[in-house]
């Protein structure tokens, strides 16, 4: 199974044999916003001090008239250059090795393994490997196990007639074991993932906004779907075989609580989500979610944060579906030109949520 640590790796070295993939001033911009995506894929060199670094390295920035791109260390060294002690740039590849190990004994393994076997086939300690793991896929190793097998069975569910056998051929010892990660991750029921939010009910409300009318509608998890300008149709259509119903007295909180966080978007919430998507998505998502109020990152920061640097437009779309407006703030994307590019529900709305959270000020 190809994990999105394997592609970003796979992608780093076409782009150490092909020095051309990136431009200087793209180079330059990595360096500036030292971009740990970026570590791995070339050097910068700096000719005042004699050393070469990681684009990530945490030492001053140098003037750029000093600076030269290497695609590698040998190549950094042939010009008479030196390794940084600071940042260890020719490490890097240690350090991907080290986590292809781990990739692949996690997409092995029939149970999650320990940190400490992770660790030993890597060949760093407990606590450095879990910084590196950490640092390379945003997840701990057990979150990273979870998703992997997570999505085994959701290639299983679309094979298997019976739910037990997609339970066991995912690797699952058990339904119990299965239930319980689904309960976690996913909310809704494994047949549901399959059939249209089968066996669900899903309760919505509407209410005025700062925004305009807004559509809230949750699972017994949280919020499934936050749009505008949208009524009960929009929820057939996307839901086609759950129990569709109005909200009673029992959503009035979780409403009031939407309408809040929505009036004042660069407040952070706690309102829960039921969401879910392809890893790709998902990773979108998470990356959204990290962007803080008043900022904004363009399409191919998104993509390179996770991992994708060659997939901008597959971002956008990733972007675009995001099924709860707001509480994951995928108005906070704009175009690398500094235009605010799409939006679901209006430019117009767009605008006023960046300018509510202080974009541009």
């Amino acid at each position: 199974m190809a994990t999105l640590a394997t592609d970003l790796t796979r992608f780093r070295s076409k782009a150490v044999n092909d020095p051309a993939s990136i431009s200087d001033d793209a180079a330059w911009t990595a360096v500036m916003a030292r971009d740990r995506t970026m570590d791995g894929r070339f050097v910068t060199g700096v000719f005042t001090t004699g050393i070469y670094c990681r684009p990530s390295c945490a030492a001053r920035h140098p003037k750029r008239e000093n600076v030269r791109f290497f695609a590698t260390g040998a190549e950094a060294r042939a010009a008479g250059l030196r390794s940084c002690k600071r940042c260890a740039p020719d490490d890097v590849n240690r350090e991907e090795i080290a986590l292809e190990r781990a990739y692949a004994l996690l997409r092995d393994a029939e149970e999650a393994p320990s940190l400490e076997m992770l660790a030993e086939a890597a060949g760093y300690s407990p606590h450095h490997f879990h910084r590196l793991f950490k640092r390379a896929t945003g997840v701990t190793p057990a979150a990273y196990y979870r998703t992997l097998r997570a999505r085994r069975a959701e290639a299983a569910l679309a094979e298997n007639e019976r739910i037990t056998d997609a339970i066991y051929d995912a690797g699952y010892s058990g339904p119990a074991r299965f239930y319980a990660d689904a309960k976690g991750r996913l909310g809704m029921t494994p047949s549901a993932w399959r059939d249209g939010g089968r066996g669900e009910t899903i309760r919505w409300a509407t209410a005025p906004t700062e925004l305009g009318t807004m559509l809230v509608a949750a699972t017994d998890k949280g919020i499934c779907r936050l749009s505008f300008d949208e009524d009960e149709s929009e929820l057939h259509r996307r839901f086609p075989k759950a129990r569709i119903e109005p909200g009673g007295p029992d959503m009035a909180n979780l409403l009031r609580r939407t309408v809040d966080a929505v009036n004042a978007p660069e407040k952070p919430h706690d309102l829960p989500l039921d969401v879910r998507g392809t890893a790709f998505q998902e990773a979108v998502w998470r990356e959204l979610m990290r962007i803080p109020a008043g900022e904004t990152r363009s399409y191919a920061q998104i993509a390179a944060a996770v991992g994708k640097p060659k997939a901008v437009r597959a971002a956008g779309t990733a972007n675009g579906d995001n099924n709860v407006a707001v509480l994951i703030p995928c108005h906070r994307v704009i175009r690398t030109d500094g235009s605010l590019g799409g939006y679901a529900y209006g430019l117009e709305r767009k605008a006023k949520l960046l300018k509510k959270e202080g974009w541009g000020s």
